[in-house]
């Protein structure tokens, strides 16, 4: 294939799944995460999957580190085809109780992150004539729920910039799209579960029960075959006029 996936926060969870499967379809990989084992990960992943893998645990707090992450990728991987800004983390509180500092870490790595990413991705996509950007965005970038000011917001900017980039990308086969998972049985949602049982002052049962699957017409966790086989098709070469679009994969939850 030699096609080239970027693809940030994917030492672990939803993005180790996308990673995974794009390998095992020919991609060569930039892994990307904070995992003290992640040039591990993307070694074993590479030597499994019979193709080439880098690693990089590049800030995504800082601009110039995300553009010198795409730049690395470019270099030691040769280009750059697939982007898929997936890196996230997550805080709940109560607004009035909510920290400054939590709130702008979450939109700069939720939000931010993916700007700057696809920025610096931009002209070596354009040189090709094509791209394929991703962005997980999330239920929440559709839909909102108690106590998750920023990252709501984060979610909701994702799916506005999705829209844009798909506009500026047509010309040049860039397409841009959103994927908007409901609750995935990742480590970060598992943090939740546990903020969540403060915030409510209930059992980590209750939460999954009452709070986290109780909007889902699903009663269930989405799997994370279901995002890596939505990203895998949005990849694809003939999906040249699927832009500008936010895939609800959330258990019937946003068509409530």
């Amino acid at each position: 294939m030699n096609r080239v996936a970027l693809i940030t926060g994917s030492t672990s969870g939803i993005g180790l799944g996308i990673a995974k499967q794009f390998a095992k379809q020919g991609y060569s990989i930039m892994f990307h995460g904070l995992e003290e084992n992640g040039d591990e990960i993307a070694k074993s992943v590479g030597e499994e999957y019979k193709v080439k893998t880098s690693f990089s645990n590049a800030n995504m707090l800082q601009s110039k580190a995300i553009e010198n992450l795409v730049k690395q990728t470019i270099e030691e991987l040769g280009a750059l085809h697939v982007l898929i800004n997936n890196a996230g983390i997550q805080f709940v509180s109560p607004i009035e109780e909510f920290p400054n500092t939590k709130y702008e870490n979450i939109i700069a790595i939720n939000m931010n992150a993916a700007f700057y990413a696809s920025k610096a991705a931009w002209p070596q996509m354009k040189s090709q004539n094509f791209g394929r950007i991703i962005n997980i965005s999330s239920v929440h970038g559709l839909r909102a729920s108690e106590y998750k000011t920023a990252y709501v917001a984060a979610k909701h900017g994702v799916i506005g910039m999705t829209k844009v980039m798909a506009l500026e990308g047509a010309n040049h086969n860039i397409t841009c799209n959103a994927i908007c998972p409901g609750y995935v049985k990742t480590p970060l949602v598992e943090g939740q579960i546990k903020d969540q049982a403060k915030a409510h002052q209930m059992s980590e049962e209750e939460v999954v029960e009452k709070v986290m699957l109780k909007k889902q017409a699903v009663k269930e966790f989405v799997p994370i075959e279901a995002i890596t086989n939505m990203a895998l098709l949005l990849a694809k070469d003939s999906s040249t006029t699927i832009t500008g679009t936010s895939f609800a994969l959330d258990g019937g939850w946003s068509a409530q």
